[in-house]
């Protein structure tokens, strides 16, 4: 309704104007005599006038409610622009604060750890494959700071291990995370410090588990003990894996190993922080 009249509200108000004209000439024409046909018209008239007057308010109307509708869909629109800037610059405003929380963490973190030598990146992408656990990285060899080599371990802010480099590209690392089923770091655990591997299972990948095995003799395993990177190879020493989540055995008892669940949640990571560089302990 509202389009026919945008497009014919012209046409429908110069007839009922036209109606008005013709009444009106024909008057004249009889000169004011008021005969029957004459009082019959006057009549007629009468109620043509009213009906155009009546016409002319309601396209009145029309126009006055399609122009007023317009501007309702023009404010309408004006509020939810300004909602979604608003929307916008919260969500800006929570993750400025959320790597604030992040690098104050890792300041402090540093302050520890003053030979290490930290390039941070953003998470650009998750594989999609439920064969693997891995990640992209916005840092590669041509855009980071600090040259970035493959099996570079990656860490949150707190120092928890998330993973190893293991693809290197321009600007994009390939990650493989702590629970991958390729993943093997060397791991002491206890207060005397056993001597272990935390490695990846498929099965245990699929709970965001890992685990710690081929221990040194006489190891003691406690649940809830903390289990820390040895310093094998490119990872430095002391970094958190994670925690011990279970004590199980096999082989009749004669072995025991650990399931750890990993220090960092794999789930919430957005930002991490690659060690390019450390101080070799002796």
């Amino acid at each position: 309704m509202k389009e026919y009249i945008r497009k014919n509200g012209i046409r429908v108000g110069a007839v009922v104007i036209a109606v008005v004209l013709i009444a009106a000439l024909a008057a004249m024409l009889l000169g004011g005599r008021a005969g029957l046909l004459a009082n019959v018209t006057g009549s007629l008239s009468g109620a043509v006038g009213q009906a155009a007057s009546s016409a002319v308010e309601w396209i009145e109307g029309i126009y006055g409610y399609i122009y007023q509708y317009d501007q309702l869909v023009a404010e309408n629109n004006a509020l939810r622009a300004q909602l979604a800037e608003a929307q916008q610059a919260a969500i800006n405003a929570s993750e400025f604060e959320e790597e604030n929380v992040r690098l104050r963490e890792l300041l402090g973190f540093k302050e520890k750890h003053t030979d290490y030598v930290l390039e941070s990146a953003k998470i650009t992408e998750w594989s999609s494959s439920n064969w693997e656990s891995t990640f992209r990285i916005s840092k590669g060899s041509s855009n980071a700071t600090n040259p970035i080599e493959v099996g570079d371990c990656v860490i949150t802010e707190y120092g928890a291990l998330v993973g190893q480099v293991i693809e290197l590209g321009d600007t994009w690392c390939t990650v493989r995370t702590v629970v991958d089923s390729g993943i093997d770091v060397g791991a002491l655990v206890g207060e005397a410090g056993a001597v272990g591997m935390c490695v990846g299972e498929f099965s245990l990948m699929q709970q965001d588990l890992l685990r710690l095995t081929y221990l040194s003799e006489n190891a003691q395993l406690i649940e809830g003990e903390a289990v820390l990177t040895s310093g094998r190879g490119s990872i430095p020493q002391g970094l958190v894996i994670g925690y011990i989540n279970a004590v199980l055995s096999e082989g009749n008892g004669q072995t025991i190993y650990g399931v750890v669940e990993p220090a960092c949640d794999l789930g919430s990571l957005t930002q991490v922080f690659v060690i390019t560089d450390f101080a070799i302990q002796e």
